[in-house]
Parts: structure tokens; C-alpha cells; sequence
């Protein structure tokens, strides 16, 4: 992290099971502090969820370990052009997961029901932007954004920042970029 902070790299290369901070959190705190870096997680896990997560959390791309060492520089190249890459043998699970019906929220309000401000502060969170991302794109403060990311969970019933992502890319407002 203080190497990340320091450094400021172009791009870091993570892995999911780390020592003593998994790549998941990592890669939370370096996107806080090197917001303009280009993860890539490089991992023996091969569950759909962890490179869902890993997505959502900043990550330009995720191969596995066992993936072909062309793959890298691949992932390198995508990543740096703010393009993503994912190893083939896991396209297929991630979208998949993403199109179950179970995954799918329960709603009870619509998008039509939603204010101009809210529908763009969903469309920002669909795209995986953070809190302070959103507040500074937007031009108001955390706590606004905050209440209206309350205020949208509270109007369609759900109940985590993921649910609203797949939510947002299930109305159509942000793109699932594989």
C-alpha cells in the first residue's frame, strides 16, 4: 500500500489471497489512493464471484494462474488502454452469474419512479464508481450522494451496493464491460 501510494504505478498486479490483506480489500484501498491505477488480478480463484468482485471493486482485468502466459501481457496492454480483460475460461460463469434470475434484484419501485439526480447517481454506481467519485463528478457533497444512494435502496427494495450495480446494468443505464 505504501509502496502503491508512493510509487503511484500505472498499473499493479494483485492476487485474491494475499498475507495479512486479501486482494480484494487492497485493491479497495489502492483505487482510494492511486485512483488513476489499472489493477489486474493474477489468482489461482476461479469463482465467478471473486472476479465479479474484483470487478467491482476497480480491477481492469483477472486471469488465473493457470491461465496462458500470453494472457499477461494481454491483460496489460487492455488495461492500460482503460479497456478490461478477463481469462476466457472465466467470461462465461461471471456473465452467467450476472444473468441468473437470483442474482437479479427484487424491486418494488421502477426506474421511472426515480429522480433525475437518483437515476444519475445509480447509472454512476452501475459503472462502479465510488462515493467520493460520484460526489466529485456530480459536484456535491459525499453525504448527498449517500442520502441518494439510501433514498434508491430504500425506493426499489434493495439492500447492497452490488445489487444496485447489477440493477443499474439490468435497466440498461450502465454496461457490463467484460
Amino acid at each position: 500500500m505504501e509502496a502503491a501510494q508512493h510509487l503511484e504505478p500505472d498499473l499493479i498486479i494483485l492476487d485474491i489471497a494475499m498475507p495479512l490483506l486479501n486482494g480484494i480489500d487492497a485493491a479497495r484501498q489502492i483505487k482510494k489512493l492511486c485512483p488513476k491505477a489499472r489493477l489486474i488480478f493474477l489468482t489461482m480463484q476461479t469463482s465467478p464471484t471473486y472476479a465479479t468482485e474484483a470487478l467491482q471493486v476497480g480491477a481492469s482485468g483477472y486471469l488465473l494462474k493457470r491461465s496462458a502466459p500470453l494472457e499477461l501481457p494481454l491483460a496489460i496492454e487492455a488495461a492500460l488502454r482503460g479497456q478490461y480483460y478477463l481469462t476466457p475460461s472465466i467470461v462465461k460463469p461471471v456473465v452467467e452469474r450476472g444473468l441468473t434470475p437470483e442474482s437479479i434484484p427484487a424491486i418494488k419501485g421502477s426506474v421511472a419512479e426515480l429522480t433525475p439526480r437518483q437515476r444519475e447517481v445509480l447509472q454512476l454506481i452501475g459503472e462502479g464508481k465510488g462515493t467520493k467519485e460520484i460526489a466529485t463528478l456530480l459536484h456535491v457533497s459525499v453525504k448527498t450522494v449517500e442520502f441518494h444512494k439510501a433514498r434508491l435502496m430504500e425506493k426499489l427494495d434493495i439492500h447492497t451496493t452490488t445489487e444496485l450495480m447489477r440493477y443499474a446494468i439490468i435497466q440498461g443505464l450502465a454496461s457490463a464491460q467484460p
